[in-house]
């Protein structure tokens, strides 16, 4: 009898010890963390569309950011919102700028400023009560039976669900998971596209005149944007070598490569001397990384600080700042290694942009070789005090225009933005122009540094395809990728505006409501179905009325 009394008592205390691992494993997010409806990793403008998407319908959504801030590059500096046509844009992406617009009783549509845009999410998600964990980055994922059951952060914590949703700009979750995917440009002759691949530049053989003109707007009334390679520029030293941002290449115009267009940071700037920051000197300064910038200068004696940046005005004398020309403040050559590289490489390459676009300015401000003039012009301009200010008042988020594109059930390309316009399986437009900042500055025969990569064409509203946001049907059942969705590199030219990322983020949460309420793979999804509710949802499907 006492024996199994002593028995009984081990058994409840196990029983207890039991329990306890299990609470801290719950608390702790491990094996035991709770199933969500949908898991969203990447708290982009995409990712979190997509989530209060799910969160509306009732789903229980978690959204995991592998950063410390939310809302990419729409939250991170990017401002004057790249829209193409506006009557393509509706639904929650409509909502959410119009919310932005109102903060300026309607005055600003498309161009709130970044703090704005913050306080919109944050007010979007509290409304749904989603929780967002940040810095929370993807070591491993599992899957069973084609589908993903969940994936183990660097911090141990492991997330669980039963769709999961990729709206990083980086790909991660699908790359971890086997999904398949391209970075770098396709040939000529994969989609028999006219802008693939290796794409050298013409001797644009400005004037000037033409590049004295100024910014509409700001200090002129010339061109808004200076494309190419405007006039020869030496891109070799005396002795030969070539100038940094300079490479040697033997490409055969068509070619396809692993190069994407340049990175940036957009800025949020202002000449208002009241909320002005000094241009900030980078941890890292080498002037000789600055020495094309200084080839351009001399070429055009007299050009203005307003045509070697682009600038768009926005609310309360601020303006988004964006690269534009033969050397602003993209990047060229900066991100090769970007795309598939682990965090360590990222990081590095992260800062490298940062030290590079703020001595960019830095050069122009102070360097003793540029007229006193464009130096004083360079200083009358700043950060604005009044932004980023958890961050240094730099912006958080690094623009990235282009990372892996996931080789998926349909890949668009440029044809689907031209021509093949129309789609039974719609589930969104687009409407911008293809466009692909530089990828290179090449050397030529004579010795002059010339611009590769680089163009734009005009786009028609055409329609995106659900088929381009899932997977193969071998690779997943259950992810939609909405960023790096399914798209050659001339049509993600013009795919990969925020507004566009955006409305595939809403129909990638809603399609997951749907997946789940059907017990069905994303593949078997009814489409038909999907558009009803996306039309309910105001979502636009098609300009005919």
């Amino acid at each position: 009898m006492k024996c199994s009394r002593f028995l009984y008592l081990v058994f409840i205390l196990l029983l207890q010890v039991s329990s306890l691992q299990a609470d801290h494993r719950n608390i702790q997010g491990n094996v035991n963390q709770p199933e969500y409806d949908l898991v969203v990793y990447g708290a982009t403008a995409s990712g979190i569309i997509a989530g209060i998407t799910a969160a509306r319908e009732g789903a229980k959504v978690i959204i995991i950011e592998p950063g410390k801030f939310i809302g990419g590059v729409v939250t991170g500096g990017l401002s004057k919102t790249d829209i193409g046509n506006q009557a393509t844009i509706g639904g929650i992406t409509r909502e959410f700028f119009t919310r932005a617009s109102q903060h300026y009783n309607g005055k600003y549509m498309w161009i709130a400023e970044p703090h704005i845009n913050s306080k919109i999410f944050e007010e979007m998600l509290a409304e749904v009560k989603i929780d967002v964990i940040r810095q929370e980055k993807i070591r491993s994922v599992n899957k069973k039976d084609g589908r993903i059951t969940g994936f183990t952060t660097l911090s141990g914590k492991r997330y669980q669900g039963k769709m999961f949703i990729d709206a990083t700009y980086e790909g991660d979750l699908m790359a971890a998971a086997k999904v398949s995917y391209v970075v770098g440009r396709e040939s000529k002759g994969t989609y028999q596209e006219e802008y693939a691949g290796f794409y050298p530049d013409v001797i644009r053989n400005l004037t000037n005149d033409v590049m004295l003109e100024g910014y509409p707007g700001v200090g002129g009334e010339g061109p808004g944007f200076v494309h190419g390679t405007p006039t020869k520029i030496s891109g070799l030293h005396k002795d030969g070598t070539l100038v940094d941002g300079v490479t040697r290449s033997a490409a055969i115009p068509g070619s396809g490569d692993n190069l994407t267009q340049s990175y940036t940071f957009r800025l949020a700037v202002t000449n208002n001397k009241d909320n002005l920051l000094p241009w900030p000197k980078p941890a890292q300064y080498d002037p000789r990384k600055y020495e094309l910038l200084l080839r351009l200068v001399q070429a055009y004696p007299g050009i203005p600080f307003v045509r070697l940046v682009n600038l768009s005005q926005i609310a309360n004398d601020k303006y988004d700042l964006n690269a534009q020309g033969f050397f602003s403040t993209d990047y060229v050559g900066g991100n090769t290694d970007y795309p598939d590289g682990d965090y360590d490489t990222r990081d590095r390459i992260w800062q490298d942009h940062e030290d590079y676009v703020k001595g960019f300015f830095w050069f122009l401000a102070h360097d003793e070789r540029i007229p006193a003039k464009l130096g004083a012009e360079t200083r009358a301009w700043g950060l604005c005090k009044d932004e980023f200010v958890d961050n240094h008042n730099w912006p958080y988020q690094l623009y990235v225009r282009e990372a892996r594109r996931m080789v998926g059930e349909y890949v668009m390309n440029q044809m689907d933005c031209q021509e093949n316009i129309l789609k039974k399986d719609v589930i969104a437009m687009g409407s911008f122009i293809m466009d692909s900042h530089i990828v290179q500055r090449i050397i030529q025969p004579d010795g002059s540094a010339l611009v590769e990569g680089a163009w734009d064409v005009l786009a028609r509203a055409y329609k995106i395809p659900y088929r381009s946001i899932i997977p193969k049907r071998q690779d997943c059942l259950n992810l939609l990728v909405p960023v790096c969705m399914s798209a050659s590199h001339v049509a993600y030219g013009s795919i990969r505006m925020e507004p566009v990322y955006m409305m595939m983020g809403q129909a990638a949460g809603l399609a997951a409501v749907h997946a789940n309420q059907e017990k069905a793979a994303v593949q078997d999804v009814d489409v038909n179905k999907l558009q009803e509710k996306l039309k309910a949802q105001k979502q636009i499907l098609s300009l005919v009325k």
